[in-house]
């Protein structure tokens, strides 16, 4: 039986969209006829690297400048959900509901949200979006880090910050459940697409016996199908994925960061 790490980290909440997770991990486990290690005690970047990787997602934006060369693409997930479809995701760009500015220019001179400096969702594609509206290489008087985009929802929600940009499966997964997390937040704008987040193996994995057991994995388990509203795992590479370099090349011309 094979050994290797297998965890997805990426959507944990709400609890049953974790839940749903860990059962269809389980499911496609079971069908490679894979031993599932211990991960614990690994951060992300150990995760990712490691030569015992059998299965993890990963952010778009990390795979192409940290990962690039170093892993496998096994493929991304088709979301059926509200912002995400057809293999493609964005970002909402929030604020609190009682907040009068209506406009993304309007919110010039406030303080903005990160999740991460390596997260696509969180800054590459708000970057994006704001490159239009710079002026001198600046928009936000004052930037800060959260640490996630639950995190980030919190802190607009506790007026700790005014715009932040939100992976838009998970608003999606806390707005179906009518969450607390996203009461009194309201969208603002959408940034552009991008291929929803890929998952990973160890360059030299059997990447396609992988995706076809998720596949077959989402078959059995219709209702974990659902919860997760993934109709499929489709192929990718990272050729996919080169579309985040160029929004980060455009932000670059203009001298523009967050």
């Amino acid at each position: 039986m094979s050994q290797g790490f297998a965890e997805l980290l990426m959507y944990v909440a709400p609890p049953r969209v974790q839940t749903a997770q860990e059962a269809w991990l389980a499911r496609v486990l079971e069908l490679l006829s894979a031993e599932r290690l211990e991960a614990q005690g690994l951060d992300l970047r150990q995760l990712w690297l490691s030569p015992a990787l059998l299965l993890a997602q990963t952010c778009g934006y990390p795979l192409m400048t940290l990962l690039r060369g170093h892993v496998q693409v096994v493929g991304h997930p088709v979301y059926q959900l509200p912002n995400s479809a057809a293999g493609n995701h964005c970002s909402l760009l929030v604020a609190r509901s009682e907040d009068p500015r209506q406009q993304l220019e309007d919110f010039r001179g406030s303080h903005g949200l990160l999740n991460s400096r390596d997260s696509n969702s969180g800054m590459n594609l708000f970057r994006h979006a704001l490159v239009p509206l710079q002026k001198d290489g600046r928009f936000f008087a004052q930037v800060s880090l959260t640490g996630g985009h639950r995190n980030s929802l919190a802190e607009i929600k506790a007026g700790r910050g005014d715009l932040a940009a939100i992976d838009s499966v998970t608003f999606d997964y806390l707005a179906r459940e009518t969450s607390e997390e996203v009461a009194g937040i309201k969208v603002i704008g959408r940034t552009a697409h991008a291929p929803c987040l890929p998952y990973i193996t160890r360059v030299e994995a059997d990447g396609a016996a992988i995706r076809r057991a998720m596949n077959q994995a989402l078959k059995d388990l219709p209702d974990v199908a659902r919860v997760l509203a993934i109709d499929e795992v489709i192929p990718a590479s990272e050729a996919d994925y080169e579309v985040l370099l160029d929004y980060e090349r455009e932000a670059h011309v203009f001298g523009f960061d967050l």
